[in-house]
């Protein structure tokens, strides 16, 4: 599985992304692709079956009902998959890399995300805690 970490989210990711076993993963600074907009940078993803790592997913996963008609995973038939690292605001690397390690955890290693949809979210009944939801995208 090549995980691609999105520029909004540390580089730091990367190391533990290779370190539970991901060899091929990189991060979108790393990569030259620092200010691509979406559209582009949404090309790559699918043209080298990158999984993408972001917290901004709505930039990918537009909420049912929106309107936003940015290029995106809608349409895509087939996929490597998303992860969505869904931080509160003012969350910091410490909180990147706790939500990170539960994706990771929920994966495992060799893993596999072809059109599916990985969230991380915060529990609301359980601060400090997350809840994982894995669904697919399209939705059949």
């Amino acid at each position: 599985m090549k995980l691609l970490i999105d520029e909004c989210l540390s580089i730091a990711l990367v190391d533990m992304a290779i370190s539970a076993g991901h060899p091929e993963s990189a991060h979108v600074t790393r990569r030259g692709m620092t200010g691509w907009k979406d559209h582009q940078l949404m090309a790559a993803i699918i043209d080298n079956d990158w999984t993408l790592v972001t917290r901004n997913s709505d930039d990918f996963r537009p909420k049912s009902g929106s309107a936003s008609q940015a290029p995106c995973y809608v349409g895509q038939a087939l996929h490597a998959g998303l992860i969505c690292l869904n931080l509160p605001a003012g969350s910091g690397r410490a909180d990147q890399r706790a939500y990170f390690e539960a994706a990771l955890a929920r994966i495992g290693n060799p893993g596999d995300l072809v059109n599916q949809i990985l969230e991380v979210d915060p529990d609301p009944s359980n601060p400090g805690r997350v809840v994982l939801r894995i669904y697919d995208f399209p939705e059949l």
